[in-house]
């Protein structure tokens, strides 16, 4: 229901299982070709650097304005002579290799992409010096992790509408008595809290069940948002029913992050006791941080942006004009697991074959990672 009905899947293939088949003849079909060992270890290589993709890029249509190519224009400096001695001093075959070589020289100098490129697979499969059969399997690669992004993007509703309805058809509808003690300890586990991690059947239904009371109550709107009596809000009751639609529209148009951006509430953090932690160096112990709603919210949908993983887009894919593949790391506060950042060099040089270079921030200055096939490098960067 809620794959078929949400629409961050509205993009996806419906028919993806009859594709996924034809996927695995044609791995299958490049095996027997190049042998196991071959194959397997570029989809290692790949499988590592699938989630550089464009998560948006299905519900966007992004506008790249066209840069207009300055028409090359040549400027040959002519060696001195007179003119009756001109086509002898410089002969049209010397004035045309002038020319081809400074257009050379401009050609070499464009840099590309033109603008950012946050597709870095794609950008491979357009620019990377791949065999066919590589290509294919990038290709494949690339698209699965497409199919797959929305069940990412929205986790924390997918389990919790499974959950709030599992619960309400098995309490309601489909259990007897004698059941209901069984079903409710095996519950328990599936929505238990873990310390230190964040279970999405729990979060997700109890958000979806504060929805469905709220909207039944009319805790919503501007008059209560206005008011600040918290024992009234409590007590605030003005019999609207409008629960149960309100959780299918959510259903329908949220993903998770504006899903906690909306309905996570200052209300439902207090009820359930929200709070952040920390790592304490002197005890070697967590400890809570904050208990401030806003600090809470914010790190919540912090480590939800982009399915918590860092931003990485091309920047040059000629760098220096030497061929080397220079990215970018969108700094927002957390810095690159620097063996992580070392793998993913290593996997991304296989495909580029030229060095890769990665500008990122570590103790709040800008800094180089560089991997050119044996030597992983880390360099400053000059103001």
């Amino acid at each position: 229901d809620f794959f078929k009905n949400n629409t961050w899947f509205s993009h996806t293939n419906r028919h993806m299982m009859d594709e996924m088949a034809n996927h695995a003849t044609r791995i299958n079909r490049y095996i027997e070709r190049y042998g196991i060992e071959t194959v397997e270890n570029f989809i290692d290589s790949c499988l590592s650097l699938e989630n550089l993709i464009d998560y948006h890029s299905p519900y966007i249509k992004r506008k790249r304005e066209k840069t207009k190519q300055r028409e090359y224009r040549s400027t040959i400096h002519k060696l001195a002579s007179k003119p009756y001695m001109d086509k002898y001093v410089n002969p049209p075959e010397f004035i045309e290799q002038q020319k081809i070589k400074l257009k050379t020289r401009g050609e070499q100098k464009k840099k590309f992409p033109q603008e950012p490129e946050k597709d870095v697979l794609l950008f491979f499969l357009n620019h990377a010096p791949l065999e066919s059969w590589q290509q294919d399997v990038l290709s494949i690669i690339r698209e699965e992790a497409y199919y797959f992004a929305p069940q990412g993007m929205t986790k924390i509703m997918n389990e919790g509408w499974a959950t709030f309805w599992h619960t309400k058809l098995m309490t309601e509808k489909i259990l007897s008595d004698s059941e209901v003690i069984d079903y409710a300890d095996h519950h328990s586990g599936t929505v238990s809290a873990q310390p230190g991690r964040l279970n999405p059947y729990k979060l997700g239904v109890e958000l979806f069940r504060d929805i469905k009371e709220r909207w039944d109550k009319g805790k919503f709107g501007k008059a209560y948002e206005e008011c600040e009596d918290w024992e009234r809000k409590e007590k605030w009751n003005k019999k609207l029913n409008l629960g149960l639609e309100k959780v299918f529209e959510v259903r329908r148009f949220y993903n998770d992050i504006t899903f906690i951006d909306t309905f996570f509430t200052e209300e439902f953090v207090r009820k359930n006791n929200y709070f952040t932690y920390k790592y304490d160096p002197d005890s070697e112990q967590y400890k809570i941080d904050s208990r401030d709603f806003k600090k809470i919210k914010e790190k919540f949908l912090f480590s939800l942006t982009n399915m918590g993983q860092p931003f990485i887009e091309v920047m040059d894919g000629n760098y220096e004009n030497r061929g080397e593949l220079y990215l970018k790391h969108r700094y927002e506060g957390i810095e690159l697991h620097r063996g992580y950042a070392q793998e993913t060099l290593k996997n991304l040089v296989k495909l580029w074959t030229r060095p890769v270079i990665i500008e990122t921030v570590a103790e709040d200055k800008p800094i180089l990672f560089r991997y050119d096939g044996t030597e992983f490098m880390v360099g400053s960067i000059e103001e």
